[in-house]
């Protein structure tokens, strides 16, 4: 049985469609432009309960595709430039473990900063381009002589994490409202010549309205279907020489039983570090010994809230992707994983007050979390 595609699939398959060569694992057809427009928390179950207030996306996915282990922004817009999961690419969730002068340091992935969300820039003691080196299938792109355009919120466009993973120089065409992305893509396609142009467009505000009133709420779906009419105008308006792909990074559920971390002394004994997100916690020790006893204090004390693993079950099953990490990166990944169960959250509100606050959440094994469409322009 052959793997479902993900992610990862979407850029080789747009490079292919180039002739660059390499598989085309989507089928994407050639043509002189390609823009790939990612709606943040796009989920395809989520989607696919929605048709009447986004017709046309539900009317144009042309495949599902698997976000990959865990689902969230950072891990999963590296695994989509990159072309690769994060086994590979290293940046193995939205908080994990780095090494630092005075021992380890939670390193959060997607505001690239120490401790918490809001800690000090970690830009500096962790250079993007040194945390994940490898080149991007952005850079292949623009090596064959495709131009490269990013239609994204102009601070973006130094962020660590913009760095870390499409790390090609290109024009920015700054956007954050609907009206700014469609402008932007309209303008990177609209042009005369025969060059070819690439485009990465990127929207955040669905992703916001599931975190901040749920997803499926009506203030999710208000946004839901605003992007469905730019994206109904962008098919209409775009001309025949532009490719339009439309995904989303991971979808979301909401939180229904919240476990409170920061309230179990038990989970704290011999663990120096919790990272992760509420979703998908990384644990790490204070010595090694101490492997055995917290897991089963883990797997214990969560039961039915969390499947909890060690970091040698997890790359054993190939969690993070089919090729083995190298030790820098599986150093990472937590000496105990706790995936959350059902509509279970596993919070730490004394140490991230904004996320515990939450009601969507995203990153575990939930079809829900994990599928996201892709949407393409049928010809007829």
């Amino acid at each position: 049985m052959t793997n479902p595609p993900t992610l990862a699939d979407v850029l080789p398959s747009v490079a292919s469609s180039f002739g660059i060569g390499g598989p085309n694992p989507l089928g994407i057809a050639p043509n002189r432009d390609v823009v790939v427009l990612l709606i943040d928390g796009l989920g395809a179950e989520l989607l696919a309960r929605h048709p009447d207030a986004a017709p046309t996306l539900s009317a144009h996915v042309s495949t599902t595709l698997a976000a990959g282990f865990p689902a969230t922004t950072s891990t999963s817009l590296t695994s989509l430039a990159m072309g690769a999961p994060c086994a590979t690419h290293g940046i193995i969730g939205y908080s994990f473990a780095m090494p630092g002068a005075g021992g380890p340091r939670l390193f959060n992935s997607l505001r690239w900063r120490l401790d918490t969300a809001t800690g000090e820039d970690a830009r500096d003691l962790h250079p993007p381009e040194t945390v994940q080196p490898m080149p991007s299938r952005v850079q292949d792109l623009a090596a064959h002589g495709v131009a490269v355009h990013y239609v994204i919120p102009e601070y973006q466009r130094d962020s660590g994490l913009t760095r870390a993973a499409f790390r090609a120089a290109g024009t920015l065409h700054p956007a954050t409202s609907l009206d700014e992305v469609r402008a932007g893509i309209l303008t990177v396609a609209n042009h005369p010549g025969a060059e070819s142009r690439f485009a990465y467009a990127y929207f955040p505000e669905l992703d916001t309205a599931g975190h901040v009133y749920g997803p499926e709420s009506a203030q999710w779906l208000e946004v839901l279907r605003d992007v469905d009419a730019c994206v109904a105008d962008l098919l209409a308006d775009l001309p025949d020489t532009c490719a339009l792909l439309v995904t989303g990074d991971h979808g979301m559920i909401r939180a229904e039983t919240a476990i409170d971390l920061d309230t179990l002394p038990r989970l704290h004994r011999d663990v120096r570090l919790i990272g992760g997100e509420a979703r998908v916690r990384h644990v790490y020790l204070e010595h090694p010994d101490a492997l055995s006893a917290v897991l089963a204090a883990w797997a214990e004390v969560l039961s039915t809230h969390a499947h909890v693993v060690s970091r040698e079950q997890a790359l054993d099953e190939r969690w993070f992707g089919p090729t083995p990490p190298e030790t820098v990166i599986a150093d990472r990944i937590g000496d105990v994983i706790a995936v959350a169960r059902g509509d279970s959250v596993l919070l730490r509100p004394d140490n991230e007050p904004i996320e515990s606050a939450l009601l969507g959440h995203h990153g575990a094994w939930t079809a829900d979390e994990q599928l996201v469409p892709l949407i393409t322009r049928r010809q007829d």
